[in-house]
């Protein structure tokens, strides 16, 4: 069994949904050296998310941020935690809806992804500033 552990950084966003697999992938090139493992990456923040989903129409991503922010609306009367910007109590929401984290199959040397599936990064904030995930691969080694 062989690990590997990296913390990375993605650059600053704009509010919504962002297709980041191959920018992931970049960042840890040892993948190759499994045959058969898996990938944690888990977001170390909490007004920002990871999903996995629809790699190749980039109304997807469109649409994905017009529901959240319709089912998830800024300024509600309800909120108490206010000081940080009407964006920041629906972006932890959102956060908390979609998770931290993702884990994903790795088979002979890459992700063992749907024809159709790619990394999401969900930026929930209006500027959010760079991302920092934490890339954990374990599995076995190929021959």
């Amino acid at each position: 069994m062989k690990w590997f552990q990296k913390q990375i950084s993605l650059r600053s966003r704009s509010r919504g949904f962002h297709l980041v697999t191959r920018e992931v992938l970049n960042e840890i090139p040892e993948l190759r050296e499994l045959q058969v493992g898996m990938l944690q990456v888990f977001i170390q923040h909490t007004s920002a998310s990871l999903t996995l989903n629809e790699n190749a129409s980039p109304e997807v991503l469109a649409d994905f941020e017009s529901h959240f922010n319709a089912t998830i609306r800024e300024n509600e009367p309800y909120y108490r935690h206010t000081l940080e910007g009407s964006d920041d109590m629906p972006a932890h929401i959102k956060a908390s809806l979609l998770g931290s984290s993702l884990q994903l199959p790795i088979q002979n040397g890459g992700l063992a992804l749907g024809t159709w599936q790619g990394i999401y990064l969900c930026e929930h904030r209006n500027h959010g500033g760079a991302r920092n995930l934490m890339l954990t691969a374990w599995g076995e080694e190929s021959l």
